[in-house]
């Protein structure tokens, strides 16, 4: 069953990375990657910290949304492309574009932390009052 579900989360994050790179579409600038793999990194990091906590949600699910769904949705491979193709046409832009991607991916990773540490104080005060 994991790899029915593996697999279902992979086909949805690879569609859902070509939808979005369908959408925002630029030629001298890869922003749809840009964009994919900070949103990804957010989705991987709350994913790790939220979906875990859920009663209803095995950690074998968990682990197929986020190796699924998040590791066909972000793409290290085009990053590590399009970045080779900067370098050669224009330097300063590739330097900006590889920094964007690593540092807009460490912050969206921690936002995701965050995001997903408040939900779960939220959760737990709605719960104790809830008694």
């Amino acid at each position: 069953m994991y790899y029915v579900l593996l697999i279902l989360f992979g086909v949805l994050g690879a569609l859902a990375r070509y939808a979005l790179e369908s959408l925002i579409h630029t030629s001298s600038f890869p922003l749809a990657t840009l964009i994919i793999n900070i949103v990804g990194c957010f989705l991987l990091a709350f994913v790790i910290q939220f979906l875990i906590w859920l009663p209803w949600l095995s950690s074998r699910m968990v682990s197929a949304i986020g190796t699924g769904f998040v590791g066909s949705f972000t793409t290290f491979s085009t990053f590590a492309l399009e970045s080779s193709q900067l370098i050669q046409k224009n330097l300063p832009i590739a330097i900006g574009y590889i920094l964007a991607s690593l540092i807009g991916g460490l912050l969206a990773c921690l936002l995701g932390y965050w995001t997903s540490k408040t939900l779960l104080i939220h959760k737990r005060r709605w719960l104790r009052n809830a008694d």
